[in-house]
């Protein structure tokens, strides 16, 4: 992910509540651009890891209790082999959330002015899918299954872990502002990059977006 598509506009600093999302910019995909390597576009989230039921939570796991804020270091998804640190990223003037500095391809980020993972609420990750270099820290988030596990480990020293309930992509043009970005009542956590198809026209066309909450800590 060249930069993040879509700038979020959060109601306050305490949680990662939508007020209005815009089309910050394309991910262009620029090592694929430089290779012609469309053929291996990243993979994409099967119709099979669709959020089910009315109301998105049949057969889930029950949500652990919610922990205190503390802000995070790391993030782990072994069955993606991702073993990555976690940066701090703000909002850019136009208000759109900023990007991990594209240099080091195994680093994501996460909006620091908004809910921390673990506490109550959506808290935000967000990495590039490549970089000008090639592969970056989420090019397999759209392989990850229900059921997966992802730990983030807190500067408190405690380490949270989520349970993936679903893996969808959504165009640019049709991105679900309120169900990836809403208030939530329960700690869960969002996992985003750029995905959707790619071209060399437009590069990637929209976003893998990873729904996780919050079964356990240690």
């Amino acid at each position: 992910m060249r930069r993040f598509p879509h700038g979020i506009r959060f109601g306050g600093p305490a949680d990662a509540a939508m007020a209005a999302v815009t089309v910050f910019a394309l991910c262009s995909g620029a090592w694929l651009l430089r290779d012609g390597a469309g053929a291996h576009a990243p993979p994409q989230p099967s119709a099979a890891q669709a959020r089910a039921g009315l109301d998105g939570r049949a057969g889930e796991r029950p949500a652990a209790p919610a922990l205190p804020p503390s802000p995070p270091d790391r993030i782990r998804i072994p069955a993606i082999r991702v073993n990555a640190p976690l940066t701090g990223l703000g909002l850019t003037r136009t208000g759109s959330l900023d990007v991990p500095p594209a240099a080091d391809e195994n680093l994501a980020g996460w909006y620091e002015a908004g809910t921390t993972p673990g506490e109550r609420g959506t808290a935000i990750v967000a990495g590039h899918v490549d970089t000008a270099d090639g592969p970056a820290v989420f090019y397999h988030l759209g392989a990850l299954t229900k059921g997966s596990t992802i730990e983030v480990d807190r500067r408190d020293g405690g380490v949270a872990v989520f349970t993936v309930d679903a893996v969808e992509v959504y165009a640019a043009r049709d991105f679900p502002d309120e169900k990836v970005y809403g208030a939530a009542s329960r700690p869960e956590l969002r996992v985003i990059t750029c995905g959707g198809g790619w071209s060399r026209g437009t590069g990637y066309q929209g976003n893998v977006v990873v729904f996780a909450h919050l079964t356990g800590s240690r």
